[in-house]
């Protein structure tokens, strides 16, 4: 059987323009993190107030991504998310401008980056939300969730060495000037683009002719619907293992930066792979299935991983563990998208996103735990556990409904 091409997803009309938006608006998502942490412990004077400001950055951001896509939800692209983007541009210029010179107080620093964390916009669910109504066909839509998690992946590589050389030539406040452009320019051509147009009109019409979504999912909360639940387990147990793992290849590379580097780059580059392939493969079984099948795949390539001799045999088998990544989060927004009705998917796919980033930080401190006092190969056995369960968990679950609504066949959730 073949599989639509991702020329076919490109050549779908209205798509290539908002496409190309939410990237240049998501770069900055990848150039955040080491920007505030340079600028921040450049103006503070003190890694401990940098951490304490990215951290909680990162957890406003996590905790309320659902709560911000159900305002889209709510109102729409075009009412909710140019305000969001325009408070968080603000907010990182304000950043930007009190961490040009060192002295700023660092209570202050700290409070701007939480509200900025309050406040990102959600760049990459609202994405797949539109990928979702613009492409009815199945295939297509899984090799669009392919091509977007890869090109997201490539953004959070790239973000950072952006702002190196940015660095280099000016200063981290500027990295921060610059993410607060690139989210704005981004966010203010998705919300106006032909597609959201298109997309929100269809919405209106539909519910003018009565044909209206599930209303008590849209109205409660789609964590009631099994189908989410599902995705949001494999993201949490993937989640966990990768948090882990930024931390125990350090530990095992041993001191040695340049080591650490390269393996963590051939899992991006494994994944980047896996991502472009799960996209182009033909697949009939439900996205449930797939989602246990690729999750249980990652967590025994983790384990496999802490077995490892050297760290070019452990470079290796990250890069097959990668391969695995952008699939089963491809497979997860899939699942997450079919299982709620057409008005709760950019808080589904907010929910699905938000269990991996909590997934994450929770892996980062378990393992920051684990690695002190246990050999390192039992630090990647535990980091697997995780993922080996949602897996379990995931195929042995019960099959929901699909809320009606959707206008195609959805796979079993």
């Amino acid at each position: 059987m073949s599989s639509p091409s991702y020329g076919a997803v490109l050549g779908t009309p209205l798509v290539r323009s908002a496409f190309a938006a939410s990237l240049v608006g998501r770069l900055s998502y990848g150039a955040v993190p080491l920007s505030l942490m340079l600028a921040v412990n450049g103006a503070a004077g003190s890694y401990a107030v940098a951490g304490t400001a990215l951290a909680l950055f990162g957890a406003a951001s996590v905790v309320l991504s659902p709560a911000r896509a159900a305002l889209v939800d709510r109102y729409g692209t075009r009412r909710a998310l140019p305000p969001m983007a325009g408070v968080y541009a603000v907010l990182l210029t304000l950043l930007a401008r009190e961490t040009w010179r060192p002295g700023a107080a660092s209570w202050w620093l700290v409070a701007l980056s939480v509200a900025a964390g309050c406040c990102t916009p959600p760049m990459g669910p609202v994405m797949r939300a539109l990928w979702s109504g613009l492409l009815t066909d199945r295939d297509l839509l899984r090799r669009a969730y392919s091509l977007d998690a890869v090109s997201e992946e490539l953004l959070y590589v790239g973000g950072p060495l952006l702002v190196g050389l940015l660095v280099v030539h000016t200063g981290p406040a500027v990295g921060l000037a610059l993410a607060a452009g690139l989210v704005l320019a981004g966010a203010l051509t998705l919300a106006h683009s032909p597609a959201v147009r298109a997309a929100e009109g269809r919405a209106v019409r539909g519910e003018e002719a009565g044909e209206r979504a599930d209303g008590a999912v849209a109205r409660s909360s789609p964590l009631r619907v099994a189908g989410l639940r599902h995705a949001m387990t494999v993201m949490a147990g993937v989640g966990l293992g990768l948090g882990a793992m930024d931390l125990l290849v350090v530990a095992f590379a041993q001191d040695r930066p340049q080591a650490a580097a390269q393996v963590l780059a051939a899992l991006s580059a494994g994944s980047a792979v896996g991502g472009l392939a799960h996209g182009a493969l033909a697949t009939t079984d439900g996205g449930r299935t797939r989602a246990a099948v690729l999750t249980g795949a990652f967590g025994a390539a983790l384990a496999v991983a802490g077995l490892s001799p050297h760290v070019v045999v452990l470079m290796v088998v990250t890069a097959v563990a990668g391969l695995f990544v952008s699939p089963v989060l491809t497979t997860a927004y899939l699942l997450a998208d079919a299982s709620v009705p057409d008005n709760a998917r950019t808080r589904a796919g907010a929910w699905a996103n938000t269990a991996f980033n909590a997934g994450s930080s929770l892996g980062a401190a378990g393992a920051g735990l684990c690695v002190d006092r246990l050999p390192t190969t039992v630090c990647f056995a535990l980091a697997a556990l995780p993922a080996l369960g949602a897996a379990v968990a995931v195929a042995g679950g019960s099959r929901g409904r699909a809320p009606a609504g959707k206008g195609r066949t959805a796979p079993a959730a």
